[in-house]
Order: structure tokens, then C-alpha cells, then sequence
């Protein structure tokens, strides 16, 4: 799915240049479920968000499925982001005074359809992630376990190919994290769902069937 040669990300700084990425290369298998661990300003999150489009590298190239990422229009771009990569932030990201279901239909608002395949397919989701009855509740009215399932649901809005993971049980208690690790294994093991994911714990990492971890911008 991905081929990654020679990736390098520097970033300026007050301080002189900061290298986040130092000439990573790997390849991730479709149907993966890749974990990436280090400390903080290892390079994991740059590394992630790189593979989503959302950085672009100073060096180096990324393809997904054989073609570079970086090579194609911003229009292609966007294109891939939106519809290739789903997106599960440790901050959730939800529109506060959008419902549950409406947080879950906003990539494809993208996408006008006039059937209402869209609500149908938020419902679908909704309930996948055990959020039944919940469809019209603010964010706010939500725990935050269930917060963070509404953000898996809406990652799936697309049926994207690959979920990208940025320590999704980042703000989660022991019990809600293995709650959502569980989720993320069962789209991996009966979607078939790629899922690349950031995590500083050692227990959520150990869901990957390829590890990762990084120092100094660098796989070790």
C-alpha cells in the first residue's frame, strides 16, 4: 500500500533547523495494522501525517498504491485525503454544535448526493460503533469515549482504504482505550481495513502486526 524511500522533513526554527524525518524508508503492506512508537519529537506524528498528505516532505518519496502522492495537483491531493485516508485525531476534532450523525456526514458533504445515502450511511456507521440512539446528541452530551467513537465513524464516512490513528486513546482511561483499540482491530481484521497508528502506550502498540519505532526521525 505504502512505499516510503529515503522520507526527510525539516522543519525551521528561532533555534536553526529541526529534523523531524531523517531518511525513513519502509513499505506497509495492505491490511496492515502498523504501530509507531518513540518519544515525543521522535518524528511519529510527521511520519503519519506525511502518509495522510497533509505534510509535505523536504526529501524523499511516498507512494500508495504505486503512485507518489506528492507528484500529483492539489486537486488530486485533496482528492486522496478525503477519499484514500481516514483520519483519528487523540483531539477528536468534532464540530461542537453539529449532532453526532451530522459530525459523521461532514466528508461527504464533499460529495453532494440527493437519495439520502449519506444519513443512511452515518446511521450504519453510527451503529457499527455501538452509538445507536445517539445519532442526534451534540458532542457534548457525549462521554468521551463516545466522542471518540463518533470520530472513528466519521473516518469511515468515505470507506477510505487506510484509517491513520494519531494516539487515538491519547485522552482515554485504560478500560474506553481498549474500547477503541478493539474497534480499530475489527475494521483491520474483518474490513481489511489498513490502520497505522501513532501511540506512546506499550499495551496499544502491541495490537500492531507491524511495529515501528522511531528516534531522532530514524526507524530503529
Amino acid at each position: 500500500m505504502f512505499t516510503v524511500e529515503d522520507l526527510s522533513k525539516v522543519y525551521s526554527s528561532r533555534r536553526g533547523a529541526v529534523r523531524a524525518l531523517d531518511k525513513v524508508s519502509l513499505v506497509i503492506e495492505n491490511g496492515s495494522f502498523v504501530s509507531i512508537t518513540g518519544n515525543s519529537g521522535s518524528g511519529k506524528s510527521t511520519l503519519l501525517l506525511t502518509l495522510g498528505g497533509l505534510i509535505r516532505p523536504t526529501e524523499g518519496k511516498v507512494e500508495f498504491c504505486g503512485k507518489g502522492i506528492f507528484d500529483s495537483s492539489s486537486v488530486d491531493l485533496a482528492e486522496y485525503r478525503n477519499r484514500k485516508v481516514g483520519f483519528v485525531l487523540q483531539t477528536f476534532n468534532l464540530v461542537p454544535y453539529l449532532s453526532a450523525i451530522e459530525n459523521v456526514m461532514l466528508p461527504t458533504l464533499f460529495y453532494p448526493n440527493d437519495n439520502g445515502s449519506q444519513r443512511k450511511t452515518a446511521e450504519t456507521l453510527l451503529n457499527r460503533v455501538g452509538l445507536t440512539g445517539r445519532e442526534e446528541h451534540l458532542p457534548r452530551e457525549l462521554s468521551v469515549g463516545q466522542q471518540q467513537r463518533v470520530a472513528i465513524a466519521r473516518a469511515l464516512a468515505n470507506n477510505p482504504e487506510v484509517i491513520l490513528a494519531d494516539e487515538p486513546t491519547g485522552n482515554l482511561d485504560p478500560a474506553l482505550s481498549i474500547e477503541i483499540l478493539e474497534i480499530l482491530k475489527q475494521l483491520n481484521v474483518n474490513e481489511s481495513k489498513t490502520v497505522i497508528m501513532v501511540t506512546h502506550s506499550p499495551e496499544a502498540a502491541r495490537y500492531g502486526t507491524q511495529r515501528l519505532h522511531l528516534e531522532n526521525g530514524r526507524i530503529v
